[in-house]
């Protein structure tokens, strides 16, 4: 909707008594509202500007807080602890496809696709938790067995996208091998799970197993706690479910007033993901959202080298490390050859303090605030 402190409404109207000016039909020629909340109030500023026909009415339209989706069944929010694999690969569930959507633009390196799964409200998760996918076919090194099962971070909200209680989004990257001396794909090597994902149609089965997980739940203890999150690629999908609940959904029992703080690194502007949601909160909750992109094939970090999450995270260290100071929780979930990087520079950043990493590591993973997941 809408952005700044104040927005103005120009309003033109006859040039009469102000008793009969407030009896009039007010049409107004040109309204621009710029605020993100919306409130009952009308601050109305007469001003000087007068023709022989007509006055210029000035009224400044302060915003009332912005409508949040309602979510149902409610019932999700009474377990105290977070469901764990109620189905399991022996006895996995059948869910169904109810849409496939490519999320990526055409520069992007790869497809990516956000996949929405109807669960019936049978296979209730949390945020931050996994679903398993376990594709048709048999396992070609078990003859006569099911393939493995898949996790996937789930990303989306206890409600889904349809806010019912009834389907759980992924956000899956297809895998395709290219052989290195031919530079040709190599279909008997893609991956098996991400394809059949990718490429499956509305009204399609699909046997989940779960969910798991508990690193990467969300804690909601403290309301105005804050939450640096940091992801690469299809990482984000946990993140996109956090920052639904915060700033989305409304949830009777979770009224988000903290700061969170996403760092997602891809490859180019056509790579990024759910870009106009997340950008969205920054206009809509300015003071309690960040949102960096680390885009490695377009920005450069200071050394003229390709711009990582690390080095955004280096870029922002100070501010990072007095927020985990003062009890943020920092989430990592992406491929697993982020994490070495990520370290590197952490304990680099630690060591121009003066300080130790590997305490301050240890007294993070102590007090829960340090959540990893990576693949």
């Amino acid at each position: 909707m809408a952005h700044s402190a104040i927005s103005q409404v120009s309003v033109a109207a006859p040039l009469q008594t102000e008793s009969s000016f407030r009896r009039s039909t007010i049409k107004a020629t040109n309204v621009t509202f710029t605020d993100k909340t919306w409130i009952s109030m009308l601050h109305v500023n007469l001003q000087a500007s007068r023709s022989r026909s007509q006055q210029i009415v000035c009224m400044s339209v302060k915003p009332a807080s912005i409508d949040k989706v309602l979510v149902s069944p409610l019932s999700l929010e009474d377990a105290k602890e977070p469901p764990l694999n109620i189905y399991k690969p022996r006895e996995p569930y059948t869910a169904k496809i109810v849409s496939v959507e490519r999320i990526v633009g055409p520069k992007a390196p790869g497809e990516t696709c956000h996949i929405v799964i109807d669960h019936g409200g049978n296979l209730p998760y949390w945020e931050g938790q996994s679903y398993g996918v376990i594709p048709p076919g048999e396992n070609p090194k078990k003859p006569g067995s099911p393939h493995n099962v898949r996790l996937y971070s789930i990303a989306s909200t206890r409600y889904g996208d349809s806010f019912d209680g009834k389907t759980a989004s992924l956000c899956v990257r297809r895998a395709v091998y290219y052989d290195p001396e031919t530079g040709k794909e190599d279909p008997s090597k893609n991956g098996v799970c991400s394809n059949f994902l990718c490429d499956s149609k509305p009204g399609d089965k699909v046997q989940i197993t779960g969910p798991s997980g508990k690193i990467m739940l969300l804690p909601e203890d403290n309301p105005n706690a804050t939450h640096i999150m940091i992801g690469t690629g299809t990482g984000v999908a946990p993140f996109r479910g956090y920052l639904r609940r915060m700033f989305m959904e409304s949830v009777p029992t979770f009224k988000f007033n903290g700061l969170a703080w996403l760092f997602l690194g891809v490859a180019n502007r056509d790579s990024l993901l759910y870009d106009e949601e997340f950008t969205s909160y920054l206009h809509e909750y300015p003071d309690n959202f960040r949102y960096d992109r680390a885009l490695s094939r377009e920005h450069k970090n200071k050394k003229g080298g390709k711009m990582y999450v690390q080095d955004k995270i280096e870029e922002y260290s100070d501010e990072i490390f007095k927020l985990l100071d003062e009890g943020a929780h920092i989430y990592f979930c992406g491929l697993k050859g982020m994490m070495p990087g990520i370290q590197d520079t952490l304990k680099r950043v630690a060591e121009e303090r003066g300080e130790s990493w590997e305490q301050k590591l240890s007294k993070l993973k102590k007090n829960k605030q340090w959540h990893v997941e990576v693949y």
